[in-house]
């Protein structure tokens, strides 16, 4: 499987695309701005979208792509996320007022674009990959997704705070890659725990939940754009220090749009 990262940014910039990886070519997972990099052939191959919540940053390019493509497919684009994710979209995106509802258009028995519910826990499979739906803890309902592949599986974790149940699942599996968010650096701490975000103090203490004997890399995203370098410098401090008496000796990467990895 190849996973192409079009967007891990946590905000907008010159260079800066929010949340989107598209696998292989027909696996959209998150819609954020990274997918208008994409040529319009490349948009009409996406069958399947997989979001993790509802926030902009992570569906801002959803409705727009399906403007784009939508009349060039024969079948509905297929949008796989929590109920509260699908009622947060009909209700304020697809509304007929910020944007047509493509799920009644052109007709309600023949749409170009379809809903479809998931369950935390779920496996399914999509476009011949089998995705298992993740816990993830933020503002709205929310999830992170394991797709397996031959080498094991990526997993993303979506946006999520201080989450055991989400390393309680990651330890039983055989993991080939991580990409886990920080948003904001150690001097935002408080507005990451208030907003359900990472910082790299509490990254430090998630990586902990890590299995003894278990290494993998594990890639950073959805860093604000003004603090990116802060927050990479504090992160890659852990070798050196090992802060807060915890071991967190692993295999830590940025993630940058424009990466391609091969599973």
């Amino acid at each position: 499987m190849k996973v192409r990262v079009l967007g891990c940014s946590g905000a907008i910039a010159k260079d800066c695309r929010t949340t989107s990886f598209l696998l292989d070519h027909d696996l959209l997972v998150d819609a954020g701005t990274g997918v208008g990099d994409l040529t319009l052939e490349e948009m009409c191959r996406i069958d399947h979208v997989l979001l993790t919540h509802s926030h902009l940053d992570h569906v801002a390019a959803l409705p727009l792509m399906v403007d784009a493509i939508a009349a060039q497919r024969s079948t509905p684009i297929q949008i796989h996320a929590l109920q509260g994710t699908i009622d947060a979209l009909k209700a304020h995106i697809f509304n007929n007022t910020i944007w047509p509802d493509f799920s009644r258009i052109p007709t309600p028995e023949s749409p170009f674009i379809s809903f479809h519910p998931l369950e935390l826990g779920q496996t399914l499979c999509l476009a011949g990959k089998y995705v298992e739906v993740l816990p993830a803890v933020h503002t709205v309902p929310a999830v992170g997704y394991a797709v397996a592949t031959p080498k094991g599986c990526w997993v993303f974790t979506g946006d999520t705070e201080q989450n055991p149940a989400l390393w309680a699942r990651i330890n039983q599996l055989n993991v080939a890659m991580l990409v886990i968010e920080t948003a904001f650096s150690n001097r935002e701490r408080d507005l990451a725990r208030r907003s359900l975000h990472l910082s790299p103090h509490v990254l430090a203490i998630e990586l902990d939940c890590i299995a003894k004997g278990k290494n993998y890399p594990i890639y950073i995203t959805h860093t604000k754009p003004a603090e990116t370098e802060l927050i990479m410098a504090e992160i890659q401090r852990f070798d050196q220090t090992q802060p807060f008496g915890l071991d967190v000796s692993h295999d830590i990467r940025w993630l940058r749009a424009g990466q391609e990895f091969e599973l």
